[in-house]
């Protein structure tokens, strides 16, 4: 089994900074793909960031030059640097990942449970 806890969830004031965290745990052969959704009251859920194995990024252009993604892959943990932080990016943030429970398994989707992030103006 495997389980993705996140942490660093918190209210913050317009302007401000956040780092999210996601660590990886459990029966875990390897980990493709890690990224970042939110999803903010009465809308869908959106891919904020994403980042490869290879550490290839990606992010939606609402963040783009104040969110930065990084990942260390020696702990399975995924992190996500918040700056600028303005109140439409108030969110419950999901963390996900492509594991890998084999060598020669197949790629299975893990969610973790969600941390609140609420930037106050």
């Amino acid at each position: 089994q495997v389980q993705l806890v996140e942490s660093g969830g918190d209210l913050v004031q317009a302007g401000g900074s956040l780092r999210l965290s996601c660590a990886a745990s459990g029966s875990i052969f390897s980990i493709e793909v890690m990224a970042w959704y939110r999803q903010a009251p009465g809308k869908q859920r959106e891919l904020v960031a994403t980042i490869t194995s290879g550490g290839s990024t990606n992010y939606v252009d609402s963040v783009k030059g104040r969110f930065t993604i990084s990942r260390d892959n020696a702990k399975n943990t995924v992190y996500l640097q918040m700056n600028s932080l303005k109140p439409e990016d108030t969110a419950v943030f999901y963390c996900y990942a492509q594991i890998r429970t084999t060598g020669r398994g197949p790629l299975y989707q893990w969610w973790g449970q969600g941390t609140q992030v609420t930037v106050s103006s």
